[in-house]
């Protein structure tokens, strides 16, 4: 009696293992560029055609596309280029969340309110000092300071 209990465990662990993962809701934010109602339309077609796709919110103001479903966000990237727009992973995130927000490569004047570029974390931000007698050589103050004379 032993011996089929373990055959059954076996068999039960083999089927756990075979068994697909099942997918967790995603949000998957977009930056596409539309101009009118009718580029909005259209990809809120071609997304809404994603399997998996539960819902898709457009935000022409923002340039911005939600997606939520149980989806990849290869596959929604894939499927809003080919409506032939350009499209790109939202890159904004709040200014709150970042190190640095005010460094170049984080701020944009495209961003909505208070929202900043994603960027890496292992940006350096590298502070230049300048060496005190380069900036008193030639003072106005210390006349004996002057080395050209």
């Amino acid at each position: 009696m032993l011996i089929i209990t373990i055959k059954v465990s076996t068999a039960f662990l083999y089927v756990l293992l075979k068994r697909k993962k099942k997918k967790q809701i995603q949000t998957v934010a977009l930056k596409v560029r539309m101009d009118c109602e009718g580029c909005e339309r259209k990809v809120k077609n071609v997304l809404s055609g994603v399997k998996g796709a539960k819902s898709v919110d457009v935000d022409r103001k923002q340039q911005k596309v939600t997606v939520t479903g149980y989806v990849e966000p290869k596959k929604v990237l894939k499927a809003a280029q080919s409506t032939k727009k350009k499209v790109e992973m939202w890159p904004y995130v709040p200014y709150t969340l970042v190190a640095h927000p005010y460094v170049a490569q984080a701020y944009d004047k495209k961003a909505p309110p208070n929202m900043v570029r994603s960027i890496p974390n292992t940006v350096t931000i590298n502070e230049t000092t300048v060496d005190d007698r380069y900036t008193t050589m030639f003072s106005d103050e210390n006349p004996n300071a002057c080395s050209i004379m």
